[in-house]
C-alpha cells in the first residue's frame, strides 16, 4: 500500500507541478500575501476573495520547486468553499502531516493532501511544501507581511 501511494504522490506532484491549478493573478483580491522559501528559492503570492469568513477564490503566483508547485496548487483548490476555521483546520493537519509531529494524522479528513504525506521523509522538502500553507496561514490572520519558512 505504501508503495502505492508513493506511486500516487509522485503522480500528483508531477501533474500539479506541469499544470498548476489557479496560477493567475487576481484582481480584487481581499488578501494578499508573499511567501518565500530561501532555502529551496521557493516565491509566491497568495491571493484570496473572502465573502464574510468564506475563502470564494484562491490564487497564486510565482514560482518554485515541484513539491511548492504543487502543494500551493492543490491548496488553492481546496480551501475554495472554506471557512477561515475550516482553512486554519487544515493548515494545523497538513503542518502535523508533513512535519511528523502528529503520527496518527487521519489522511481521509485531508483528502487530496494527503499524497503530501511522504515530504516527512525528506525534511529538508518540508518546507517546500509548508511554505503555501505558511503563506495562507498569514493571509488568514490578515497579516501583510513576507512569510519566510526561514
Amino acid at each position: 500500500m505504501f508503495d502505492d501511494l508513493r506511486d500516487l504522490y509522485q503522480e500528483v506532484i508531477f501533474d500539479h507541478n506541469r499544470s498548476p491549478r489557479n496560477f493567475r493573478v487576481m484582481e480584487n483580491a481581499d488578501r494578499e500575501v508573499e511567501g518565500f522559501n530561501p532555502l529551496c528559492g521557493d516565491r509566491l503570492t497568495l491571493f484570496l476573495k473572502m465573502d464574510s469568513d468564506k475563502i470564494v477564490d484562491a490564487s497564486f503566483q510565482g514560482s518554485g520547486c515541484a513539491i511548492s508547485t504543487a502543494s500551493v496548487s492543490l491548496m488553492t483548490e481546496i480551501v475554495k468553499g472554506k471557512t477561515e476555521a475550516e482553512a486554519e483546520t487544515l493548515f494545523k493537519q497538513f503542518h502535523e502531516m508533513t512535519t511528523g509531529k502528529e503520527e496518527n494524522v487521519n489522511l481521509e479528513a485531508i483528502g487530496k493532501l494527503a499524497v503530501l504525506a511522504g515530504v516527512r521523509e525528506y525534511p529538508a522538502r518540508v518546507k517546500c511544501a509548508t511554505l503555501a500553507w505558511h503563506t495562507l496561514d498569514a493571509a488568514l490572520k490578515n497579516e501583510q507581511k513576507s512569510i519566510s519558512t526561514e
